[in-house]
């Protein structure tokens, strides 16, 4: 073989060498881009899929909470208003307890003068006897709140006084003042229960 068809032979396999160097890139190219695409579909299937709570659902569930908690409300309520109207019945059966113990005491001195009183005829034992049965009695009432209403001298005043009597000629300065007492008021916690009947000057 002569030099130039040696040459001319080299010449022709050069060029496909360089095709099969193309070639070889390009697969190895698509190789990767394959194996790309196949780790990220991996990885897309390893990931937890995100669930949607229907919108109808959620709200109903929400419907089903309040409904319980108005029925614990309503049956708290109703609770509360059984007990309510017990305390309001007892209060009303029982509320003059407190003014009876206080008295209880008195009615037991009382007793007692009652039968001391038969064995004595002296005045001044049994009207000193009265006399601290009658001051223990006020202190009881006192101590549940109840005073007498001071009268003496006093200026005429409707919302305590009420007047069964005008008494003319008492001068100036007594006019519209309280001359006599003819039934003592009292009052509870500064409310009257019992206007005193008194007679004013005119």
């Amino acid at each position: 073989m002569t030099e130039e068809e040696i040459k001319n032979t080299q010449e022709e396999e050069q060029p496909q060498q360089e095709e099969n160097v193309v070639s070889d890139s390009q697969t190895s190219r698509s190789e990767c881009g394959t194996q790309s695409v196949a780790d990220n579909e991996a990885a897309d299937t390893t990931e937890e899929p995100v669930e949607e709570k229907d919108p109808l659902e959620a709200a109903q569930e929400e419907i089903e909470q309040l409904k319980t908690q108005i029925l614990y409300k309503t049956a708290e309520f109703d609770n509360y208003r059984k007990r309510t109207l017990k305390e309001k019945a007892e209060l009303i059966l029982n509320g003059g307890e407190k003014a009876v113990s206080a008295v209880l005491p008195v009615i037991d001195d009382m007793e007692r003068a009652i039968e001391n009183g038969a064995k004595t005829d002296d005045p001044a034992v049994l009207r000193e006897g009265m006399e601290l049965i009658y001051n223990k009695f006020i202190k009881a009432l006192e101590g549940l709140g109840v005073k007498k209403m001071e009268t003496t001298d006093a200026d005429f005043n409707t919302d305590l006084h009420e007047a069964v009597a005008m008494v003319p000629g008492m001068g100036d300065d007594k006019k519209g003042k309280v001359i006599d007492c003819l039934q003592t008021g009292y009052m509870l916690n500064d409310k009257v229960i019992r206007h005193a009947k008194v007679a004013v000057g005119q």
